[in-house]
């Protein structure tokens, strides 16, 4: 299979890159590296060391004997040249990564709020009219979020994308299924509920085939290919806009700071290891919906928990001291979360469990690369309001 990987440098963009390739597919990142420039920005490196995408692509081929292109293109303003690049290299599928991930960053000021908005509706939505406009049967497989959904539920399971509903009307009456409530709590995540309706209009209007897999946080670092080398070892961020909350607290427990927890530490999060994410790609890969089938939407974690707890697990592991500060969003200090997840599992996806992996992460990333990390960017600064 020919794939597309759009922001194939990225957290997740970059190990699925490999993964696919292991797997024998011809794969193609497409990225203008700005995940990178926004570590220039922010004075704040990955606590991993990550090499420059060249030195990366080489390390890769030495190992493997497998080649990736690359190609320095801007989803989302750069529409002919991407077009072009379908029509030249008829890909199969397109992997969609090319979209601002981090909620904190997306609420700093109105600058980042605008630059979130631009970046991730035009990337979504010139790679669907690219692709309509090549002709071309490609499957989209994006990457959305859990966060669609907010964070709770009403009593029940979250189901994978639809909800039945009943509708009274003068007959009687009718059951329909229609998209799950969408409840954003940022700029980012909201952004990923445009992107839904995006995906319902051009799967009905053009018969799109697309995947939109809503993920949970992603935690830990390496997969089965980024250990072949520590030139292909992935991102690892830790400071407070895209350091994803366990991450975060691996960190601060290896360097001896306090771990944050935000309030009450009640929230209840999915989660998912960044092994299982590239494996849950390859599946929906190779399951995509007919043509003409509404969007396939797939829940893509592997279990849920509440935020102090997670907390207790890593100082009961490290010993690091919990220290709860001001939560900066704006959200319930206390959540339940039930989410379903079967489509995964009945494609055969047997997850990593945080309480196998857990010490691994600790001892052989967070601990070996302690002296990496600055303190002064672990504190979250990026606050859902302004103060009064």
């Amino acid at each position: 299979m020919r794939v597309f990987v759009l922001g194939g440098d990225g957290f997740c963009g970059w190990p699925t890159a490999l993964h696919l390739s292991a797997r024998g597919h011809q794969v193609t990142i497409i990225d203008n590296l700005s995940r990178r420039k926004i570590d220039v920005e922010l004075e704040v490196d990955s606590l991993t060391p990550i090499r420059p995408v060249s030195e990366r692509l080489a390390a890769w081929k030495e190992v493997s004997g497998r080649e990736i292109g690359f190609i320095d293109l801007t989803v989302g303003r750069d529409f002919d040249r991407l077009l072009q690049l379908i029509r030249t290299e008829k890909p199969d599928a397109m992997v969609h990564f090319a979209e601002q991930r981090a909620a904190p960053y997306s609420m700093k000021s109105a600058r980042h709020k605008r630059y979130t908005v631009d970046n991730n509706i035009n990337a979504t939505h010139d790679v669907l009219a690219a692709i309509v406009e090549s002709g071309l049967d490609v499957h989209l497989v994006h990457l959305g979020t859990m966060g669609v959904y907010g964070y709770g539920t009403a009593g029940a399971a979250i189901p994978e994308g639809y909800l039945k509903v009943g509708i009274d009307t003068p007959a009687g009456q009718v059951e329909q299924e229609i998209l799950y409530p969408a409840n954003p709590g940022s700029i980012y995540h909201m952004t990923k509920t445009l992107d839904q309706l995006l995906f319902a209009f051009y799967a009905r209007n053009d018969e799109l085939r697309i995947t939109d897999l809503h993920q949970g946080i992603v935690w830990g670092t390496q997969t089965e290919e980024t250990r072949k080398d520590e030139r292909l070892i992935n991102r690892f961020d830790y400071d407070g806009d895209y350091g994803t909350v366990l991450n975060r607290f691996l960190m601060q427990a290896a360097v001896g700071y306090p771990l944050t927890v935000h309030g009450t530490g009640g929230q209840t999060r999915a989660f998912i290891h960044i092994q299982d994410t590239v494996r849950c790609i390859e599946l929906a890969l190779s399951n995509p919906p007919a043509r003409g089938e509404r969007v396939r939407i797939l829940n893509q974690m592997t279990e849920t928990h509440r935020i102090r707890d997670l907390a207790a697990l890593v100082s009961e592991i490290s010993g690091a001291e919990v220290a709860n500060v001001d939560n900066p969003r704006r959200e319930a200090a206390e959540n339940d979360l039930e989410v379903l997840n079967h489509g995964f599992i009945d494609l055969g996806l047997d997850p990593i469990r945080l309480d196998v992996g857990l010490l691994e992460e600790v001892r052989e990333i967070a601990g070996r690369y302690a002296d990496r990390a600055n303190r002064e960017r672990i504190p979250c600064l990026s606050t859902w309001r302004r103060a009064p």
